[in-house]
């Protein structure tokens, strides 16, 4: 080498090292587009990254590393290149659960280090993201990811704790000082929802989960909080028709492509609790569709037998009601009367749980099928995983039968192994032209904007606990499980009660709060596939309340949330074309609720008539008591509503 050569050797190496220590020392600012949220992080020993809103620092030294097999991401950081992005889209869901078209604004951050991996940090106006990005050759094992966030002061968390990596979601949320979080404690799943007391609400969870396993959190002992990740399963034995135990584990957490783009951890952050009602950050983090053409993916409402065990009865049921052909052709001549796009087959249709070719002789699937299309009326099968996952050419077969969907049940897990089934389910069902409903579920993480035909996820305490699903913890769902994406809650109770006086025995099902509460459900919450779960008979007597359910929308083009206090109440106005919809919903706590609402968002110079549905005057005692009023109403107007408690109000407008 020349002197010259040696010369600018050194003067390149010490530019790479100048830079490398004042980038060591010196924090790396990002600000969201409108200046409010701040994002800053530090390298030294570890990535180090914190966040505030309006200069009110919120999660202060929060740490992020991956763990390889021989490695670790995040250990010493080297930092090579650091690249400050913008982004400014419009995206435009096929199915759009609170907007038809939503802005998608962001400023980025890739920050590229020593030994083929970066993280790239994205902070919106409502929140901030991360995920890392690897370009290794060959296979990596993934033996952990640090998540670790610090809270600056005690915070009050609500979660979803769990016993263990498998598990339905569906208990009850939890609410816990963050210092009182103990290592030993039970963890919790994704979502999770800060209050910082300081009239700030962090919601944590995840989009572009893929290929790797579902994120947990649990406490640290030190006022903060960890990420856990179940082991890949190796080894399974028999549990049952419907599921497999895991015998043996790995010791890693994934094994995956060494060139890939990690899910995105990502955080909500405001205000003001309407906005985490609004948010679509999922969607916005999420991956494009791989669906090219669409449009045979029909969303809907459904008529669902399980909940009132296939009980119809009365003087126009002259046969023995139950799973079999007639009780079926009733709920579809009841679909069809009031417009529902379908009805679900739940257990029972297949002659076994086993076999998905061999239908039931006293249903007749095929009948079925054929007496729903004159009808306009489509079939869900429901399933369990695990005969989906042996018989893998059933979607070919239910295609070929005329079946437009499926609700498989009974996952329960979110180990790498199970979030690769979800994906290869859809990829397959969306061959054939089948949408998929999953229950026994974890949340929403993009998969649903990857593949479009995955309409809904249960994953929830709903509907279908009965006296355990109540009001006090139904108003988290707008915040928190459905904040992140649909949900299939199955709504629509058409005997109500308070929870002191509840009774509830299939096929008796009743649903605790009043009636003008479920008739809100099916405004504020959010599914691609929304459930009528009660008797046809009780919505035949009912006809003013089915009326209204069955004219609500699942896809909506425009979401404005009125009132919002997080567990406590929520109000929100829904627009599809030019209508909107109205629901509100709000807990036990208090005898009654007076409400202002403003109507401000409709359109001016216009005048609409508004049916409502609101808490009769002994609502707060007999919960079937409602009124149906009428007004007219208009661009700045506002009128006062009373909810009772464990009530509801629910209106359209046209």
């Amino acid at each position: 080498m020349n002197f010259f050569k040696q010369i600018t050797f050194c003067l390149i190496t010490l530019t790479v090292l100048s830079f490398q220590l004042r980038a060591q020392s010196t924090p790396i600012d990002l600000a969201s587009p409108n200046g409010e949220i701040q994002l800053s992080v530090n390298l030294s020993d570890k990535i180090y990254y914190s966040l505030a809103i309006k200069n009110d620092q919120l999660l202060s030294k929060n740490v992020l590393s991956l763990n390889l097999k021989d490695e670790t991401f995040g250990a010493n950081p080297k930092l090579i290149s650091s690249k400050k992005t913008k982004g400014e889209e419009l995206i435009k869901p096929y199915v759009p659960l609170k907007f038809s078209t939503v802005k998608n604004s962001y400023n980025g951050l890739i920050l590229k280090f020593k030994g083929d991996f970066s993280v790239e940090f994205r902070v919106f106006d409502d929140g901030a993201a991360y995920r890392f990005i690897t370009a290794k050759k060959g296979q990596i094992e993934v033996t952990n990811e640090q998540f670790a966030l610090n809270f600056p002061s005690n915070y009050l968390l609500h979660v979803q704790q769990n016993n263990g990596f498998k598990t339905a979601y569906e208990e009850a949320y939890q609410h816990i000082e963050s210092s009182d979080w103990k290592f030993g404690d039970k963890m919790a799943n994704l979502p999770l929802l800060i209050d910082t007391k300081k009239k700030y609400k962090i919601l944590i969870s995840e989009s572009d989960l893929s290929d790797y396993p579902a994120l947990f959190l649990k406490g640290n002992g030190n006022n903060g909080i960890e990420g856990a990740f179940p082991k890949v399963p190796l080894e399974f034995a028999p549990d049952g028709d419907r599921s497999q135990k895991i015998t043996k584990s790995g010791d890693y957490i994934a094994k995956t492509n060494g060139t890939r783009n990690f899910p995105w951890r990502y955080f909500v952050i405001t205000s003001d609790d309407r906005q985490l009602m609004e948010n679509t950050m999922t969607l916005k983090l999420a991956a494009k569709s791989e669906i090219a053409d669409p449009s045979w993916i029909k969303p809907g409402q459904a008529s669902w037998e399980w909940w009132n065990d296939a009980t119809p009865y009365g003087p126009d049921v002259n046969f023995v009601s139950g799973y079999n052909l007639e009780t079926y052709k009733y709920y579809i001549d009841f679909a069809s009367k009031y417009g529902i796009k379908y009805i679900v087959m739940d257990e029972g249709w297949a002659k076994s749980t086993t076999d998905p070719y061999t239908p039931n002789p006293k249903v007749d699937v095929k009948e079925l099928i054929r007496y729903g299309k004159t009808k306009n009326v489509d079939i869900m099968l429901w399933l369990t995983w695990l005969t989906v996952h042996n018989n893998m050419g059933l979607f070919k077969t239910f295609h070929e039968w005329g079946i437009k969907g499926v609700k498989i049940d009974f996952m329960d897990r979110s180990d790498q192994w199970m979030v690769n089934y979800y994906e290869d389910v859809v990829k397959e069902a969306a061959k054939h032209q089948i949408f998929v409903d999953f229950h026994g579920s974890f949340k929403p993480a993009g998969l649903e904007y990857k593949y479009p035909n995955l309409i809904s996820y249960e994953g929830v305490r709903g509907l279908e606990q009965m006296g355990g699903c109540t009001p006090d913890n139904s108003v988290y769902l707008p915040f928190m499980r459905n904040a992140v994406g649909p949900m299939d809650f199955t709504p629509g109770a058409m005997l109500n009660m308070q929870p002191e006086v509840n009774r509830a025995v299939r096929p008796n099902a009743t649903g605790v709060g009043t009636r003008a509460y479920q008739l809100a459900l099916y405004v504020v919450f959010e599914s691609g596939i929304q459930m009528l779960a009660d008797n046809p008979t009780l919505y035949y007597r009912n006809p003013d309340c089915t009326a209204f359910i069955t004219s609500v929308p699942t896809t909506w083009d425009e979401t404005k949330a009125l009132v919002a206090t997080a567990g406590e109440v929520a109000v929100v106005a829904k627009r599809k074309g030019v209508q909107w919809f109205i629901g509100g919903i709000t807990n036990g706590k208090e005898t009654e609720r007076n409400i202002d609402l403003n109507f401000d968002f409709l359109e001016k110079g216009k005048t609409y008539t508004m049916t409502y549905f609101e808490d009769g005057i002994n609502a707060g005692k007999q919960a079937m008591d409602y009124r149906k009023k009428t007004v007219q109403v208009k661009a700045g107007d506002k009128i006062s509503i009373k909810m009772v408690r464990n009530g509801g109000f629910a209106a359209v407008l046209k």
